[in-house]
């Protein structure tokens, strides 16, 4: 990322003050924590900065969020919360914004007129594999959105990530007096939702018509909250982008992080770590960020088997719209650095988690990847494409509609303009925030007409569970036809697509891959092979080289 962009980012911050009056009633909303002025931008009204619950810090670190204290006060909110800590990464713009523990903080935006009103709420949660992100990134504005359809509110919400938000202490002297800690983000967003249908009514808000939208972690997160008891009535519909509850750890897998954690901070007990200063949880986070825990299953927030709920039509009174980019995987070509470390990193991941396979389970893998067209890695990265994210969201789909639950999937192949990126992770999200000029995933500028069919789909759905528009009818989601919308310039509708790729993976949709790629073991067949030509390589160089030195 560039200094300009950097700079661009940084430069948005600000405290937000104390006021004395109210200047203007019509940017006022009345909340039970204060009243927060907005700033006008012309068509819409933000409201940045709002704090959704007390901050995390001192005895509340690792313990689970509060709601906010009653206070009548006037407060402007005209600037982001701070990040959630985390390390500094190209991709997440939200990183380079000034960082805290203090990031429990929410942003609105609505159009003018907004007293009085019950618009549909969209409420949305950032991505970042749930070790990064926040508020701050341009790419979540809303000020497009908002002014295309003023008819809804938008929400985003900060949430605790990574070093601070999911981390198992139950190995650690004292860790049983933070029981929650291994989820904690997952509470945030709770408690923001617990905010957002107590005091939305102010922002001219529907209490009673919300959806909750996200991407990647974002989309996991939507995943699990229709099954979280404590969230049960806080909203009626959701939208999982790139995203499902297979996105979720076991506890066991949750211990390594632990380890680092308390490895990089030299400590070795509960009360140790809360006596760390924020500064130095920011340096410990630069050693253990790339290893950063998901939702863990704990048995209590998240079931062992993730579909449980879904299984049980406990999720059945959520309307659900989820679906998958064609090629997610295709996003890592960049976090890699490139296509050179892709072509060699995906091969070692692969091979890495064939041994994790039974032997019937290794040839089923095997057998995708002959099937399948073009070079060795675009071949492992459809294997990856299916296993990670389409296949996990078809069988969360499946189980939500089979018991009673509305279900609408989609599949999107509007590709991104960079090379070798193809329809990647992430790239949807300019077309749905409508902010056509953030090129980070797109490459160029967002086509304007797909975003704004995009938007008016998203939408609809807010307002009335049904993501149909004109001319695009999309129908409900069966195990029957799997009727799937493919975004594309050819926006249609299709039965049951790249069925013989579900078919064929089938047998593997309980297998839960490593989904850290930070710490692999090299010693696999394609490494080896590497290593035997590069040597004869070399060997047939030196040779050439003694032949010539004896002339």
């Amino acid at each position: 990322m560039n200094n300009d962009v950097k700079n661009r980012i940084r430069s948005t911050y600000g405290v937000n003050r104390e006021l004395e009056k109210v200047s203007d009633p019509s940017h006022a909303a009345v909340c039970e924590n204060g009243t927060f002025i907005g700033k006008d931008a012309g068509e819409t009204i933000s409201f940045r900065g709002i704090p959704f619950a007390k901050p995390p810090v001192g005895k509340l670190r690792w313990k689970k969020p509060e709601a906010p204290e009653p206070d009548s006060r006037i407060f402007e909110a005209f600037y982001n919360g701070k990040t959630p800590i985390q390390t500094e990464w190209p991709t997440e713009t939200a990183s380079y914004y000034p960082q805290g523990e203090d990031c429990l903080y929410l942003n609105v935006w609505v159009s003018p007129g907004y007293q009085n009103r019950r618009r549909a709420v969209m409420v949305f949660f950032h991505g970042g594999a749930y070790g990064w992100g926040g508020t701050a990134d341009p790419l979540y504005d809303g000020r497009a959105l908002i002014t295309a359809h003023p008819e809804v509110i938008l929400v985003t919400v900060g949430y605790r990530t990574g070093i601070m938000g999911f981390v198992d202490f139950s190995s650690v002297p004292g860790g049983e007096a933070f029981p929650d800690a291994p989820n904690l983000g997952i509470w945030d967003q709770i408690e923001a939702l617990r905010w957002i249908k107590r005091n939305i009514a102010a922002f001219g808000g529907d209490p009673e018509c919300i959806t909750i939208f996200g991407e990647s972690a974002g989309g996991g997160s939507v995943s699990v909250l229709p099954f979280v008891k404590e969230a049960k009535g806080l909203f009626l519909r959701a939208i999982a982008e790139s995203g499902s509850v297979a996105l979720t750890y076991s506890k066991e897998e949750c211990q390594d992080f632990t380890k680092r954690l308390m490895k990089a901070s030299g400590v070795k007990t509960m009360d140790e770590l809360m006596a760390l200063s924020e500064e130095r949880l920011k340096e410990i986070n630069e050693a253990v960020n790339m290893y950063n825990n998901f939702p863990q299953r704990d048995g209590v927030l998240i079931p062992e088997n993730p579909y449980q709920f879904y299984e049980e039509g406990k999720t059945a009174d959520v309307d659900l719209m989820i679906g998958t980019n064609a090629n997610e995987i295709n996003y890592w070509v960049g976090e890699l650095g490139g296509i050179v470390p892709y072509r060699f990193g995906i091969p070692v991941k692969f091979e890495n988690d064939l041994r994790l396979l039974a032997p019937k389970k290794r040839k089923i893998a095997k057998n995708f990847l002959q099937r399948q067209k073009g070079h060795q890695i675009w071949r492992m990265s459809e294997f990856y494409n299916e296993l990670m994210f389409r296949l996990p969201a078809i069988r969360q789909a499946e189980e939500h509609c089979m018991h009673g639950g509305k279900v609408y999937m989609y599949l999107w192949k509007v590709p991104s303009h960079i090379r070798f990126r193809g329809a990647c992770h992430a790239v949807e999200l300019a077309y749905v925030f409508g902010n056509l000029e953030e090129t980070i995933f797109t490459g160029k500028k967002a086509n304007r007409e797909i975003s704004d069919m995009v938007q008016r789909m998203w939408v609809n759905f807010a307002k009335t569970g049904d993501p149909s528009t004109v001319p695009y009818r999309w129908p409900k989601y069966g195990r029957q036809y799997r009727a799937t919308m493919i975004i594309d310039k050819n926006t249609h509708v299709e039965m049951s697509p790249k069925d013989k790729s579900r078919r064929m993976l089938l047998p593997l949709k309980d297998e839960k891959l490593k989904m850290n790629y930070a710490d692999m073991n090299y010693n696999v067949p394609f490494v080896r092979s590497l290593v035997a030509a590069v040597t004869l390589t070399l060997a047939a160089v030196g040779t050439a080289l003694l032949r010539v030195l004896k002339k």
